[in-house]
């Protein structure tokens, strides 16, 4: 569940930095465009269809995040003991294939 809320949180700060880029974008056009004697106002750019492609991209990566969390948590809660001993096998084998260089 705590990769969940992670995963959330990083995603959220993608967009939000993503949002920040496009009203930065906006604003360096539109003082470009307009006289420096001109007021500024704010203006929305439409959106790409490569940005709607990047945030369709964003939401369904998070999406299939979601519930590839999810159903490895009802995995985990349905067998706990294959889920250790599966777990201490993989770092075993991990472990060795490092210890070899």
């Amino acid at each position: 569940m705590s990769a969940d809320t992670i995963l959330a949180q990083e995603l959220k700060s993608l967009q939000g930095e993503l949002a920040a880029s496009q009203n930065e974008r906006a604003a360096i056009s539109t003082r470009a465009d307009s006289p420096p004697s001109a007021q500024p106002r704010p203006q929305l750019t439409p959106e790409t269809p490569e940005e709607r492609e990047l945030r369709d991209q964003l939401r369904e990566l998070a999406s299939e995040a979601t519930g590839f969390f999810e159903n490895a948590q009802k995995n985990i809660s349905a067998h706990p003991a294959e889920s250790v001993f599966g777990a201490l096998l993989v770092g075993i084998l991990i472990g060795r294939l490092i210890g070899r260089r």
